[in-house]
């Protein structure tokens, strides 16, 4: 792998640590000790600075992976092929938690729709 596209594959894995990393502290620590705060607001602020970063670390992940996927010649694969729908429907799942903050359940479903990301992911490196 020549530096350059090692390079391309660092700042993909720095935005899916962000991505991922993210929720998973804001859903096991933030959350449950915030909960108790009768002023929301503290919550709400990082909940929105914690978007904002996840939208760009997404933006960066499209960008990242776009450009390993046709360098390594991958959009034949059936693994990315499964990886891009599931990305697909996170984005959508997104979209919509940014107009439901409150639809719990659907942090849920991008946290499982995310690690399932990620998984496909591997494979596509390992393979």
């Amino acid at each position: 792998m020549s530096g350059f596209w090692q390079a391309v594959l660092y700042v993909h894995l720095v935005a899916v640590a962000f991505f991922l990393g993210g929720q998973l502290v804001f859903g096991l620590a933030v959350v449950p000790v915030l909960r108790r705060d009768e002023d929301r607001t503290r919550m709400r602020e990082i909940a929105r600075r914690f978007g904002y970063g996840s939208l760009v670390a997404l933006g960066v992940l499209l960008v990242t992976g776009w450009a390993l996927a046709s360098h390594y010649d991958l959009f034949d694969s059936s693994t990315l092929q499964w990886k891009l729908a599931l990305i697909a429907v996170l984005i959508a799942l997104t979209l919509v938690h940014l107009r439901f903050a409150k639809a719990h359940v659907l942090q849920g479903l991008i946290l499982l729709l995310t690690l399932a990301i990620v998984w496909l992911g591997l494979e596509l490196v390992v393979s």
